[in-house]
């Protein structure tokens, strides 16, 4: 079957976005990814990993209007016509939406051709929309609307043939506030393919940088909601006990410059390194290099529903998690015992679970033996990826 993915953004970028193509080229669909590139010259065809990839231009000016999406057509108009000619010219047989933003133009496409969608929530988009800056502003409330972005995420849950949530917590919530069926709704996890935990080559100079420090690892954006602003304030106290104690946050986002004034008015500067973004290649060698990794997310409807992939890559390379206890997070380490669960927003309770792990290094080994084999026994992407792989056959 040839089935087209749609995305609104340049990839390669979202491993969810590869981990699902690959395990649907796996059974034997062709799977054809229609992406955008910001950058006039670019390369209009490529075939990654077996996706062939087909990518049309947008203007980063363009891009910005997908936010008023539902509220104003003009995104939809554009967009439309791009997906048009990528389903007439690539002959595509069923449609596959990655996420909200772009939906609206896939059903307009759509029209046309009458084609089978599954519409694919990687997020609760409307939930998540209420702590950006631009939509919290009086322009934003007035043109922008997180309720308008979920009446449209209940519309087309309706309208389309199938949905893909990230967890069971979220096919729940969908089921109960859209009243759309069960049967109908497909929970495809945030997983880790086999390839990034045993294809990989350890960077040796970030081995040797952390080779004395008891490293604490975050990796993704670090954006407010993310939490760690919680993990800086917890860190005086911390420090004070474990001399060799280093913070990498391998990431970035625009909240950095208030995490870097942070950790300076806290007097932990030389206690945090700021990587900003990396290859994911250099990810294995990062928690190769850690002793913890973290997840200290904000408690909202969003986070509980949905996980990150960071902790399937830690847990992959037999890294130890800590987490906030957000109700996604704090299903999976109750499941799976593969870490510690602290408070939501509280420094005191993170410190407390931090020193547990710090000073029972038998803990710590039997949660990195959970970890392993968790992944390998029931959440790596072959296994994940096998409700999603019988929908399509």
């Amino acid at each position: 079957m040839k089935i087209g993915m749609i995305l609104d953004a340049p990839y390669p970028i979202d491993p969810r976005v590869t981990n699902e193509a690959m395990a649907l080229i796996n059974s034997g669909n062709e799977i054809f990814l229609f992406c955008l590139s910001y950058n006039k010259t670019f390369k209009k065809n490529e075939v990654i990993n077996g996706i062939n990839v087909v990518r049309f231009y947008c203007s980063r000016i363009t891009y910005k209007l997908s936010a008023l999406a539902y509220t104003f057509p003009f995104y939809k108009w554009i967009m439309s016509k791009k997906i048009k000619r990528f389903i007439k010219e690539s002959n595509i047989e069923v449609l596959h939406i990655h996420d909200l933003q772009i939906a609206s133009s896939v059903f307009d496409a759509n029209s046309f051709f009458n084609l089978n969608i599954t519409l694919d929530l990687h997020e609760n988009r409307p939930e998540i929309m209420k702590f950006y800056k631009h939509v919290n502003s009086f322009s934003g409330k007035l043109f922008i609307s997180a309720f308008k972005w979920k009446l449209a995420e209940e519309k087309y849950c309706k309208m389309a043939t199938s949905v893909v949530v990230v967890t069971d917590l979220a096919k729940r919530e969908l089921v109960n506030r859209i009243k759309i069926s069960e049967e109908k709704v497909i929970v495809f996890s945030n997983s880790v393919s086999k390839s990034f935990y045993s294809n990989f080559k350890l960077n040796n100079q970030i081995i040797k940088k952390y080779s004395d420090s008891f490293v604490l690892l975050y990796l993704g954006n670090t954006s407010k909601r993310r939490g760690l602003e919680t993990v800086l304030k917890s860190m005086p106290k911390i420090v004070k006990s474990i001399s060799n104690f280093k913070l990498v946050i391998v990431g970035s986002s625009s909240f950095d410059k208030e995490l870097i004034k942070t950790a300076k008015n806290y007097n932990i500067s030389k206690y945090v390194d700021f990587e900003g973004w990396k290859s994911e290649d250099l990810f294995p060698s990062y928690i190769k290099a850690a002793e913890l990794g973290i997840s200290p997310l904000h408690s909202n409807l969003h986070h509980d529903t949905t996980y990150a992939n960071k902790l399937f890559q830690y847990m992959s390379l037999g890294c130890p998690v800590l987490c906030s206890d957000v109700k996604a997070q704090k299903a999976l380490l109750e499941t799976y015992n593969v870490g510690l669960l602290f408070r939501a927003e509280n420094s005191s309770d993170l410190t407390e679970k931090l020193f547990k792990l710090y000073l029972n290094s038998r803990l710590r080994k039997k949660m990195s033996k959970n970890c392993i084999n968790a992944i390998e026994n029931h959440l790596n992407n072959e296994i994940i990826s096998k409700k999603l792989v019988k929908y399509y056959d």
